[in-house]
């Protein structure tokens, strides 16, 4: 669920190498008035939260106990909200506030970091409000702050919800401003040409090995005392006491790639804090699949939906004129890549940059014209737009420091969440293996989480995702062919979720699918967001629209 390593981020967990990563486990990638129970001065109403659903065994108690604490603190001091920073690029009427979290739960007297949320009011009437939907885009190292700008810019999917709900965002901890954490100066971090992800000799290897090892010593260096504390679960706690802080007895959440399984560790620590939960692009919460075999299940499954983009551009040869057949889009691409080993395009564009840019196709069908149009034009002799597309911007500063805190947050909530391979020789023969038939994601995603066998912070074993007493049903929607969170993981969450439904978009694969238009997908996330209606049994929508050139 992520993305590569020097160029732009995505959201989720695939990723090339140093080239970007992509929110979870993406997603996104894409203020209201007070709360119900807050005053717009910011004191809370309900305390909700007094009690954490975690269990005692395993030592977790210290965890549970520390939660319920800060989420009462945070019920009774409520949040302080105000016009939003003019260089976080939020407009009015949104508004921006902060939520106080423990560093450590089993301390919650300790070190106190704070959280940046955001929100907009519900467009309805007052006795049509349900509360806070609270919205997760994806990474980990995404952040939630555009949320309600779905609101501003009025996005027609999410109307009716917005009558309902207060859309509220939040930087999780690590992200943005919420106590960011950096694993090596920004600028270095997206400079360009990178390496080949894809490596041709042993001497190859050895050299990605020494940078991630260094990125992983790097972030030790910049951001040690906050690494052990960068799990999934400490954010699962964090989206707790927002809740509380926000006045709401119980939690609306939206989460999208990443964002699903941060929403499934919540559902299984505090399932009786759970209204209404929707988890759109699921990854698998197997416990053997987080996070190393997540990735590789992540390869194979881009390779196929980099064959549905290439096959697509094919059909569309008289608008792209790259080849009417899959094989001959494929040797171009191939004849792409050779190119810029050889040369990096304008100096800049090496294999590593373009891989970058390229992964965007098989994340978003969105992105399949803009992507096919400047390859095509740098075929017809016109390479500007490729060049420009691919990359970085070493201007842009800001942007550049976000991308590096998201590449950052993305290694090291991955990196302390689970316990990763120590032993390079099974690296290389797992990622030698399904190169073999998936090439192009399968070493640039390896080098991006490599960092995590070397890993010197505390590494944890993953929280066993169940359904517990008190959990209510749930809705998952999910593409087939989705390459960031390939579609089993979706049947697994299903699976473990008592009472929950799964809606399935057949033939599709976009990533993140409930902000595109589909009235089969979207009529159904509306009707369980508003009245908590579920289909009696799972359903199967036809794909949404295919772009056209």
């Amino acid at each position: 669920m992520r993305r590569t390593r020097g160029t732009r981020r995505t959201a989720v967990l695939g990723s090339a190498g140093t080239l970007v990563a992509a929110t979870l486990i993406a997603g996104a990638m894409a203020a209201p008035t007070a709360s119900a129970g807050t005053e717009a001065g910011g004191k809370a109403g309900p305390e909700a939260g007094a009690k954490a659903d975690v269990s005692a065994r395993s030592g977790k108690d210290r965890e549970a106990r520390g939660v319920a604490l800060a989420a009462r603190r945070a019920a009774k001091a409520g949040i302080e909200w105000k016009d939003c920073p003019a260089d976080w690029g939020l407009e009015k009427p949104i508004q921006c506030g902060w939520v106080t979290v423990p560093l450590d739960y089993a301390r919650p007297d300790g070190k106190q970091i704070k959280l940046a949320v955001d929100r907009i009011g519900n467009t309805g009437t007052k006795d049509e409000r349900q509360g806070a939907l609270v919205y997760n885009p994806g990474g980990p190292g995404a952040s939630g702050l555009r949320f309600p700008r779905r609101v501003v810019t009025k996005n027609k999917l999410w109307e009716k919800t917005a009558k309902a709900y207060d859309f509220v965002g939040f930087e999780p901890r690590g992200v943005g401003h919420s106590a960011p954490v950096s694993c090596v100066d920004p600028q270095e971090f997206v400079k360009a040409p990178k390496l080949d992800p894809i490596p041709d000799s042993e001497a190859d290897k050895r050299v990605q090995r020494k940078l991630a090892a260094e990125y992983a010593d790097g972030c030790q260096e910049r951001s040690g005392a906050l690494l052990p504390h960068m799990t999934t679960p400490n954010t699962a706690r964090d989206l707790d006491v927002i809740r509380a802080a926000l006045g709401e007895k119980k939690l609306n959440f939206l989460g999208v790639s990443y964002g699903t399984y941060l929403g499934a560790v919540y559902s299984t620590l505090f399932p009786t804090h759970v209204r209404r939960m929707v988890f759109d692009s699921v990854v698998n919460p197997r416990t053997d699949k987080i996070w190393y075999e997540v990735n590789l299940d992540q390869d194979v499954a881009f390779e196929k939906r980099l064959i549905d983009w290439m096959t697509w551009v094919a059909k569309n040869d008289a608008a792209f004129h790259l080849g009417d057949t899959y094989a001959e889009v494929r040797a171009q691409w191939d004849k792409l890549r050779a190119t810029a080993k050889k040369q990096p395009l304008d100096g800049v564009v090496g294999p590593a940059e373009l891989h970058s840019y390229f992964q965007n196709a098989p994340y978003y069908d969105s992105y399949w014209v803009q992507i096919a149009t400047n390859w095509s034009k740098y075929v017809a002799g016109d390479p500007k737009p490729l060049i420009e597309a691919a990359s970085p911007d070493m201007d842009d500063k800001a942007g550049n420091a976000a991308q590096e805190n998201g590449n950052a947050v993305y290694t090291a909530v991955e990196c302390a969440d689970a316990k990763w391979p120590r032993s390079w020789k099974k690296w290389d023969r797992d990622n030698t293996r399904i190169h073999r038939t998936s090439p192009f994601f399968t070493w640039g995603n390896a080098w991006m989480n490599l960092p995590c066998a070397t890993w010197s912070s505390k590494q944890q074993r993953p929280l066993e995702i169940e359904s517990r007493k008190g959990l209510p049903p749930t809705l998952l929607v999910q593409s087939a062919r989705d390459a960031a969170t390939p579609y089993p993981g979706a049947v697994e969450l299903h699976k473990r979720l008592k009472g929950s439904r799964l809606v399935t978009e057949a033939d599709a694969g976009s990533h993140g699918i409930t902000n595109i238009p589909n009235p089969c997908l979207n009529d159904r996330v509306d009707a369980y967001l508003l009245t908590g209606k579920l289909d009696a049994s799972d359903v199967t929508c036809a794909p949404h629209a295919t772009p056209k050139p």
